[in-house]
């Protein structure tokens, strides 16, 4: 079938939108006619190289939607299933899925590989194959993927809020909930309030902790980041350090979460210096794949027994924690409604990414018709 997408020819270049070719689903694929993507910062890391994949290549990887069609050998869908899109596909039944961690399932290895999990490539533009970021492609009001990487949803859930939680919101809350390991009456701080960091912020929220300070140059973000749960903000880590002294009269953070727009390891050193003893820092956001600079005390980092934790998703179960937090979100626990600053048509995806850069968007949002 023909449809519409954003492609990403060149690292560097804008999104093209143009006419693609979509394939038929194979076996073990679903096709899913979407309701909305979500803008992540994710994608904008495609545009500017900071994390290399095959292009060219048709961005999105937040989506919602209802199965349209099934291909042979799915179990798990139907047609007429309303179903969240995991940026992590989650397949049940390789080592890392059978021990709880369904965030680092094998089938991961396809997700900047520019080919299908069943192999090859469903998308054609100007002649030739296109892959898809996430093995998804949101940025496409009509998708081809494998059954990993769709979960299967309560039909009630508004569609086009849904795709939030396929990876902003959840890859936020798990951070906080599971990689930070937030405990009641602990001291959190969250630096980066942009679409990850509200929802760690939630996350934070919801695990009962006692204290958390947003950390954000943005004046918007801080304020915003107010109605998510934080307890304090402040525009840099000089002012957090100081804050958080006095708020736990020297004890100082639990944990502290990196949800920067790029991952920059000449903070780590200001990070570590906000924990106390058996501190965790969550790095959350992705850094460049060509820089391996950190700023560190090992001293510290030794005598205080703190920690450094990577977080892909959030450490959540996709299969888990996607239903999960949409009965939060149904049962007004979890916002989701508010996080959506702006919605925009496929045409207008270059316009909402200039949004997100110029601090305007919480999350950007795509509404398909």
């Amino acid at each position: 079938m023909k449809t519409q997408a954003a492609v990403l020819w060149e690292v560097g270049k804008e999104w093209s939108v143009e006419e693609v070719e979509l394939a038929d689903p194979l076996a073990g694929e679903v096709r899913v006619k979407l309701a909305s993507s979500g803008l992540c910062h994710s994608d904008e890391h495609l545009l500017t190289g900071d994390v290399p994949a095959a292009l060219p290549m048709v961005g999105g990887h937040e989506g919602a939607g209802i199965v349209e069609a099934v291909g042979p050998g799915v179990t798990s869908l139907a047609e007429g299933d309303h179903v969240v899109l995991s940026f992590i596909p989650a397949c049940g039944r390789c080592a890392a899925c059978s021990t709880g961690h369904q965030n680092l399932c094998d089938l991961g290895a396809y997700l900047v590989a520019g080919t299908e999990i069943a192999g090859g490539q469903r998308i054609t533009a100007r002649g030739q194959g296109v892959g898809t970021m996430c093995c998804l492609g949101t940025f496409s009001p009509y998708v081809v993927v494998h059954e990993s990487s769709a979960i299967k949803i309560r039909d009630d859930v508004p569609l086009d809020k849904a795709s939030l939680v396929g990876c902003g919101v959840t890859t936020g809350f798990g951070s906080a909930v599971y990689a930070a390991a937030v405990r009641s009456g602990q001291t959190i701080v969250v630096v980066g309030a942009g679409g990850i960091g509200t929802n760690a912020i939630q996350g934070a929220r919801v695990a009962g902790a006692q204290y958390i300070v947003a950390v954000d140059p943005v004046a918007f973000k801080r304020e915003s980041a107010m109605l998510y749960g934080a307890t304090h903000t402040v525009p840099g880590l000089d002012e957090a350090y100081g804050l958080v002294q006095e708020l736990t009269w020297g004890r100082m953070a639990n944990s502290a979460i990196m949800t920067t727009g790029v991952a920059d390891g000449q903070m780590m050193a200001q990070m570590m210096a906000l924990l106390g003893k058996n501190g965790t820092v969550v790095v959350t956001a992705l850094g460049r794949f060509d820089r391996m600079d950190v700023n560190l005390s090992l001293l510290d980092l030794t005598l205080y027994e703190k920690r450094v934790q990577g977080a892909l998703f959030g450490s959540a179960n996709p299969r888990f924690d996607v239903p999960r937090i949409l009965d939060l979100y149904m049962d007004g626990i979890i916002k989701l409604d508010e996080l959506i600053t702006r919605t925009y048509p496929l045409s207008q995806v270059n316009e909402g990414y200039q949004d997100m850069r110029d601090g305007r968007n919480l999350r950007g949002m795509i509404v398909f018709d």
